[in-house]
């Protein structure tokens, strides 16, 4: 049985799975669809047309599939889609996408989105992320699975952070960040390979060091590109492939290094 606050303010035409616990003066709106297990917390806002899987759990003051920050946005029912089992921690605020973009904002599974983070318009979210407290990001913008945001790192529109990536506390990110990377600073440079992180996913040494040379050649340009060398470990190792790939797509340009890289 659902366990709903008598002072949560739910329109009935929202779609919300019995087992649902929504707290004190949470407002859900009439478009909003919450599937089984979700625990809304008090004082949360849910609006728009917005779609949440099951088991996700949403804290104090967040709004979620608010209108966008667009100038252009003029009520569209552009959308949010939630996976399951999502933890969204207070003062978070997430918005729906605008028909300029792709009409829909995107939240994977078994993300931890901390405090005061922002995920706007047209984003685009994997699975697996960790969004550190405060991090921001702008329209457009697309995260890989199992990349982690650190504390107040700032995301410009149409980036892209690739998967098992890190920012440090603070970066600003206004080009591509490969997978893999671990990147800092404002403007945030490609500092090395995210190799904690990593090994702790459980990739071998052997992998690690096949990056460690397409990461000379393409990002911290010590070595020249050796376009035969590149295919024969892309070949040997999929994580290579996918780092070459990401770099070779990216329109915005990515990340460099400073010449005292660690890989």
């Amino acid at each position: 049985m659902s366990s709903v606050h008598p002072t949560a303010i739910i329109d009935p035409h929202a779609k919300i799975s019995n087992d649902v616990s929504i707290g004190p003066y949470t407002l859900i709106e009439a478009d909003v669809v919450i599937g089984p297990g979700c625990k809304i917390h008090n004082h949360v806002t849910i609006t728009g047309h917005t779609k949440i899987g099951k088991d996700n759990i949403i804290h104090p003051y967040t709004a979620i599939g608010v209108p966008p920050q667009d100038i252009s946005y003029s009520d569209e029912p552009t959308e949010l889609i939630i996976g399951n089992r999502n933890i969204i921690r207070e003062n978070c605020t997430v918005s729906i996408g605008t028909v300029r973009g792709i009409g829909e904002t995107s939240i994977g599974n078994d993300n931890l989105i901390m405090a005061y983070s922002h995920i706007a318009h047209d984003c685009t979210i994997g699975s697996h992320i960790l969004m550190a407290n405060g991090a921001q990001l702008a329209g457009h913008v697309l995260i890989e699975d199992y990349a982690t945001l650190g504390g107040f790192s700032l995301i410009h529109q149409f980036v892209r952070i690739g998967r098992n990536s890190f920012t440090s506390m603070g970066s600003a990110v206004n080009l591509d960040l490969p997978p893999y990377c671990l990147a800092s600073g404002n403007y945030a440079r490609a500092i090395g390979l995210n190799r904690v992180g990593l090994r702790r996913f459980g990739m071998e040494s052997e992998t690690l060091d096949a990056l460690s040379r397409a990461f000379r050649m393409l990002v911290q340009r010590r070595l020249e590109p050796d376009e035969d060398e590149l295919l024969e470990l892309s070949n040997k190792h999929p994580e290579v492939k996918n780092f070459v790939s990401f770099i070779k797509s990216s329109k915005r340009g990515t990340v460099r290094t400073h010449l005292k890289a660690r890989t």
